[in-house]
Order: structure tokens, then sequence, then C-alpha cells
């Protein structure tokens, strides 16, 4: 055989080979995958919500739908502002509350009057829904709608009459305000009501009541590209995350199942073997509440918290969708836009500069030998590509080679979940001066997953599939070096008025001020407990460490007069005093008691000139004793007492939060809050923090 023959034998096996390596066949779809719709939406990762009703201009987290329609005003509405606002700070949509559960609408529906065409508002010619789509447009965002589903002013809620008028409804905002790419239907359903001057309850089964498959399917026909948020018992799109603080499950599967009943814990953290794709939306606000408070003023999140809230979003495969309670004059409040823009920011800082680019990696099994399916492929930055395993390789590793040793404290990951979720577990380790240091044991990552750890040198990086449901498919992996973000101090003042600012790691001092004024490191530092008194005081202070020469953002906290002298009556029950103790992580549990109402009573020492109270349920997840209706008594001697306050504590089941409630001036010695109800519907009562607001 000559030369040339032996050639071409050579180059014929070569192309065989590369032929056969170039011919692997891809992965199929491992169980539920992502529609194109709910894939778009994955994409876009963070938004906005808009919160603005009839409820803004009386003070109250949701309007009973009696409030008169000439209340609102918005005199300086600039929905541009607000997209503005959102496009900055690096959101790609806006979701705009078009109705609440007080039925007063933001459009001029013609087929109800509790609308803007009967507020003083550009004389009713207004329309907020068309201002906020034409916003989006010129900024490039996306436009969504919440539309409640229970309605506190409509005469026939309740009835199969209101169904009608709820989709007519529906039909109005996805019909004339252009692509809409995502609708919110709220699980906040039936209790009492204006209802048209009935003024009474009215409970429905929101599992059967809204006819969810024929509204879904009117909803789907109008608008092909559009996802659902629903949390009303029938599958939607999307699933809530069973909390409003801002965070999902470390583990989470974008999975539930097709039917049946969902519980918290499914919803944080979805569901392994769940035969339906829906994945979580995290919601929360920038300030406490939902809908605008003055009082919320120097509440607004700080950097670090929506960081965290970031990372326990996005970062654990959900989508982070932020609220923005609109002020009265129509606008957002300068430090909710600081706040959001400062977070832009600090996530461009963290993401700056991908140390994973331009490095070599190696896998210890590639799919079929196959360059097309290697290890580079979770590092060439194309999102359609990816390193994926032979099939019956559940286990793997991705070993990445940096050039020098490396200072690195982030880790991003994702799957290329157009084929599923599959991953069940996994480590990060770094190798140190010779030996690998475990960095991260976790669990799920689906569309992307952010690890947070102290920062550290190596040489290599290793990632190491643990368990996976079918062969791993990654389609992409960054490292970072993300700058520190310090963590502002906790504030408390306890029973004795004295004040203790708590910081968050021992590596940082602080520093505070009494008189309003910023504080910086030349201001006094916390040495000890601070002496107040027992009058109202107002403490800011910061987190700073010399270290880096870092400050936190401040935190300010207003204290109203202390509790030193305060008695609780009719118990013998020392633990009652957690109540009144200024830290909020103890809890007074009333749960001997058999029948609602349940009462205490407070002896505050010595008349005072009072003006409302505060109420904080209990922060833990299996919280119990939650009140959500109420009456509050005021008495001079203990015996005779008046009743200057009642109602329900809105929203609480979801966003526990301070409770505020003011009433008309009254001086009394004696307090007493009645629970009427709580969240569990029976007799216990439980109590985080309870204080008086005085005049």
């Amino acid at each position: 055989m000559n030369i040339r023959t032996h050639f071409f034998r050579i180059l014929f096996c070569l192309s065989f080979v590369f032929s056969a390596f170039s011919q692997v066949k891809a992965p199929e779809a491992y169980g539920p995958i992502p529609n194109e719709n709910q894939m778009r939406w994955q994409e876009m990762e963070y938004y906005a919500f808009v919160h603005l009703s009839v409820n803004t201009y009386t003070d109250m987290s949701w309007g009973k739908g009696d409030e008169d329609p000439k209340i609102f005003n918005p005199t300086n509405l600039d929905c541009r502002q607000w997209a503005r606002i959102c496009k900055e700070a690096g959101m790609k949509g806006i979701i705009i509350t078009a109705k609440h559960h007080s039925g007063f609408c933001l459009w001029p529906s013609k087929y109800t009057d509790y609308s803007v065409k009967n507020s003083p508002w550009k004389n009713g010619k207004g329309d907020i829904m068309r201002e906020m789509a034409d916003a989006c447009k010129e900024y490039g965002l996306k436009l969504g709608v919440y539309l409640s589903p229970w309605d506190r002013n409509h005469p026939d809620y309740g009835k199969p009459e209101y169904i009608t008028y709820f989709r007519n409804q529906l039909t109005e905002l996805l019909t004339n305000y252009g692509e809409i790419f995502e609708v919110w239907f709220d699980g906040a359903n039936g209790g009492d009501g204006y209802y048209g001057g009935a003024n009474e309850i009215r409970k429905i089964d929101r599992k059967t009541y809204y006819d969810w498959k024929n509204t879904y399917a009117l909803v789907r026909k109008l608008k092909p590209n559009i996802v659902i948020w629903n949390d009303n018992g029938d599958r939607a799109d999307l699933r809530w995350v069973g909390t409003e603080a801002g965070y999902v499950g470390k583990t989470n599967w974008s999975l539930l199942y097709a039917t049946g009943d969902e519980q918290v814990n499914m919803l944080r953290y979805g569901v392994e073997d769940g035969n339906a794709w829906v994945p979580g939306e995290v919601n929360t606000s920038i300030r406490p509440e939902w809908f605008y408070h003055l009082r919320e003023d120097s509440k607004v999140k700080t950097l670090s918290e929506l960081m965290d809230t970031y990372y326990n979003s996005i970062g654990r495969n959900g989508t982070f969708l932020l609220n923005f309670p609109i002020m009265p004059n129509g606008l957002i409040h300068k430090n909710d836009e600081k706040a959001a823009l400062e977070l832009a920011k600090a996530i461009k800082e963290a993401f700056a500069v991908n140390l994973a680019k331009k490095v070599k990696a190696e896998a210890s099994n590639t799919r079929g030998n196959s360059a097309k399916f290697g290890a580079d492929k979770a590092l060439d930055g194309n999102k359609e590509t990816y390193w994926a395993t032979d099939d019956n390789i559940n286990t793997a590793s991705l070993t990445i080679h940096f050039d020098k040793p490396t200072t690195f404290n982030r880790f991003l990951v994702q799957e290329y979940i157009r084929l599923g979720q599959r991953v069940k577990s996994f480590t990060v380790e770094a190798y140190v001066k010779g030996e690998w240091k475990e960095l991260a044991k976790e669990t799920t990552i689906g569309y992307k997953r952010i690890l947070c750890f102290p920062s550290v040198e190596a040489s290599k990086l290793r990632f190491s599939i643990t368990d996976s449901k079918s062969c791993p498919l990654i389609s992409n992996i960054e490292i970072y070096n993300a700058p520190q973000i310090l963590t502002a101090p906790t504030i408390i003042r306890e029973q004795s008025g004295d004040v203790s600012i708590i910081p968050a790691d021992a590596e940082s001092q602080v520093f505070y001020t009494l008189d309003g004024s910023n504080p910086t490191p030349k201001s006094k530092k916390y040495v000890g407990k601070i002496k107040t008194g027992n009058g109202k005081i107002a403490v800011k202070a910061i987190a700073y460490n010399p270290a880096i020469g870092k400050s936190s953002a401040a935190v300010e906290e207003k204290f109203d007069i202390a509790r030193t002298d305060w008695k609780i009556l009719e118990t013998n029950d020392a633990e009652a005093y957690k109540m009144i103790d200024g830290n909020p992580a103890t809890i007074w549990v009333q749960d001997k008691n058999k029948t609602m109402p349940v009462d205490f009573v407070i002896d505050l020492g010595k008349a005072e000139k009072l003006i409302g109270f505060r109420y904080l349920p209990d922060q833990n997840l299996k919280s119990k004793g939650i009140i959500t209706n109420y009456k509050f008594y005021i008495s001079q001697d203990n015996i005779n007492w008046e009743l200057v306050d009642e109602g329900e504590f809105s929203n609480i089941t979801n966003n526990p939060l301070w409770q505020n409630k003011t009433f008309k001036l009254a001086q009394a010695q004696y307090v007493k809050l009645q629970a009427l109800k709580n969240t569990k519907d029976d007799a216990v009562t439980g109590y985080s923090e309870f204080e008086v607001v005085t005049k």
C-alpha cells in the first residue's frame, strides 16, 4: 500500500470519527418543561409593582370599598417618572394595580362608576392605565396588570353576576392597552366589605367561584403571549412563594402537581416530582407595606436588605418583583428611588468581572465524548449551548483552572431548563494551597442559582453534581468577586427605656445620633446601652468596618414613650411581659382560651394622651395566634371602658409586620386590645410586641 493510499485511509477514519462526534444525539426533555411564555418571563428576572388606590389617601393597607372617589387626586402623577426609575434600576417591566380590593379602578371602566372618571384627578378625564402603557412603551418596558378578583365595592360580589362584571373588566384591560406580559390575580378573596351599601361579610369558594378554567381561556384568547399569576387554587403559569418577605426556598423546584391543593411548603420549595411547570415569583415591597404610608419614609429597605432579596429570589431560581408604593401626589418617593438605584449600582459592581471567562475547564464526563457538549459550553456565554453528560451519568464534576491564584466570593450556575430541571444536589469546592476546600453544599439549580460565601483565593474551582434526576445540562457558569456590603445594625428599646444597638457582625463598629442627623464614623460610638429616659426618641445608626473603610446604610428607629412602668393586668403569666420587652424575637401566646373574643389589658402607669396603638404579631414561619380583627378600648379607671377603634389588620397573614392604628385623641391610663378573630379561626392569640402612640 503506497503512502498516498495510507493518507486517505487515515483521513477517512478521522472524518468518520468527527462525523460520529458531531452526530451525538442531544438529550431528550426530562419531566415538565417551560413554554415559551414562561421562558420569556423567566429571562426578564427583575420587574416592578406599583400600588396606588383610594386607600393611599386614607392610610389604610386595604380599601374597604366605601371610600369616596373624590379623595383620589394624584395631582402630580407622572407614569414616565415611574418608568424612568424602573428602567434606570435595571427592571424589565412594570405591573400596575389597576384595581385592588377596594374595587376602585385606575382606568375609566365603562362597567362601574367607581373609578378615576368620578375623581377630581384630571376632572374625571384621566386614564392611569393608558399613561402607564404609554410610559412603558417609551422606556422599553413590558406592561403587566393586577386585577383583584375580590371587589369590596361591587354589589354583586359573591353572586354569579359578578363573574360577568369581572371578565368584562378583564377584557377591557387586555384589549385596550397593547401587549401585556403578565396578569396578576390576588389570592385575597371574600370577607367584609361595603358591597354597594350592604356592609356585610360575603364568603366565596375561591377555587370554584371564579370558574378559573374559563377565565384563563379568556385571558389566553385575548393575549396569547401572556403568563398568569394566581393564588386561587387553580393552577396558573406562575406561583406565589408563600411569603411577601422577599425570598423563596434554597431548594426551589419549578414544579407543582397539575391538580390538588398546595401547602405553603410546596409554594416555597416547589415539588421535586411535580408534573406541571409552575415557577416561583418572589414579590415584596421596597417598604414594609404595599401602599404608601408617610410613617414608612424612614423604613425603606436598606441596600443590604435589597441585595439579600436579589440573591434569595433571582439567585434561587425565581424572579424578583419589587413594589413601589406611589405617594398621594402620584410620584415615587425620592427615598424609594435612591434605594432602587443603589441596588442597581451594587448589582452592576458585584457582577462586573466574570472570572470564569477565558479559563480552562474540564469535565469528568462529556456526552458521547463530543465537543458539542464539552465543559467549555458552560463558559461560552451562549444560553443555547450546554455541558451535558451521557444519559446514564447522574453525577459529574466540572473543574475550572485559573491562570493564577484568584479571589472570588460568588458562584453563578444555570441549567438548560428548556429540557427540564434536573439537578437535585451539588457542591462547590476551591483548591487552596494544595487542598480542596468545600465552599457550598446545595440542592436545586434551575434557571439560575447564585451562591454567596466568604472570599477565598484559589487556583481551581470544582463544581460537582452529586445527584440529578437525569443527565445534567449546565448552560452557564460564572464566578465573581463582589464588593462587601455592610448590613445595618438593629436598634431596640427595652422596657426599661434603654436603647441597644446590635451590629450584624463582630468586625463592625457602630456609630449613632439622637438629634435626627445622619451618623458618620465621626458620630458618637456605641459602647453600651443608651440611657434615654421615658420620653419619645429617634435613633439613627450605622455599622462601620475600619478594615475596609466602608459604612452600612443608616437605619432609623422612632420610639414612643418607654414602657418602664407598664403593668399587664388580668394574667399572672410572667411570659406576658415579652410583648413589651422591645425584642421582636420573644413571643407571648395565650393558648388556653376556649372562645373569642380574647382581651389583654395594660396599665400604662399614668394617664397619657393617646392617638393610636401598634401591634406586631409572631414573626416565625409556623406562627400562631395572629390577630386579624380587633376592638380597642381605653379607660381612666379600669372600670368604665370606651371603644375608640375597631377593624381588621389587612394582609397580616402574608405580611405579618407592625400594624399601625390611629384614632381620635383621648386621654387614658388603661388600654385593652380585644382579639375577635385570628388567622387560624381558633381562640389562640399571640403577641410579639405592643406599643401605644401618643400625641
